[in-house]
């Protein structure tokens, strides 16, 4: 059976409206995830103020986000609307869609006000099949020694280096924390762990490496995939 759905953000970002545009049209691999072959329709187009971006499938399938982004003294409000229609065990998806929505958006805020402009290299990982087990975040969180941490905190991190050589200690802030997700970011990184155990899937992370100024597509590309094997191996020592 289907649903519809809907999702409201609001949220200020440090950033002109202009930016954010940039950033939710263009750069989406700096913040979330590689979305330039979706086809998705721009239904309204009012450039830097409105942008509705919809999909559209069979039996009444859509897939809608909205933004609405008006400038004030502190950055740029944000009104973000995501809605449209989920199937199969919807209630789980709806409450995973949600609370991803709250962390992508902080993430979108911390690429702004730290990388903005930079050329990224982007990396997703799943963790193996024991990353999926109800414990499956603490464990990782616990591996960092962040169980008992909190957003702001600075810390001296046993990371996959961005150079993929052996794991060193590097400075990281925990810019994000909560039950389900953990946000880190160094000097040239975002790395985003999802607990997607909660959700029926594994636990997951992303890494948004902006240490590649000036390179090619291709250098960055292939930086993406040597992060990609070290922070699989990363994992898989983890839920070993």
């Amino acid at each position: 059976m289907s649903h519809e759905f809907e999702i409201v953000q609001d949220v200020l970002i440090k950033a002109t409206p202009e930016q954010i545009w940039k950033a939710v049209t263009e750069n989406t691999s700096a913040w979330m995830f590689p979305t330039e072959q979706w086809p998705a329709v721009r239904t309204v187009d009012d450039y830097p103020k409105h942008l509705v971006s919809r999909m559209e499938g069979p039996d009444g399938w859509y897939n809608q986000l909205e933004h609405v982004l008006t400038p004030g003294p502190d950055g740029t409000y944000l009104h973000y609307v995501h809605s449209g229609v989920m199937t199969d065990n919807w209630e789980q998806q709806y409450d995973g869609a949600a609370k991803h929505t709250v962390f992508y958006l902080h993430t979108l805020g911390q690429y702004l006000e730290h990388f903005d402009g930079r050329a990224v290299a982007y990396s997703e990982v799943r963790g193996p099949d024991a990353a999926a087990e109800p414990d499956a975040f603490e464990r990782l969180v616990k591996h960092l020694g962040l169980d008992a941490s909190i957003a702001g905190e600075k810390r001296e991190l046993p990371l996959p280096t961005l150079n993929v050589v052996a794991p060193d200690h590097i400075e990281t802030t925990i810019d994000f924390r909560n039950d389900n997700f953990l946000g880190l970011r160094t000097e040239n990184a975002l790395i985003r762990v999802f607990g997607r155990n909660a959700f029926g899937d594994r636990v997951g992370l992303t890494v948004h490496d902006f240490s590649l100024d000036g390179a090619t597509p291709e250098e960055r590309a292939e930086r993406g995939q040597a992060n990609t094997a070290a922070w699989t191996e990363w994992l898989a020592d983890i839920y070993a």
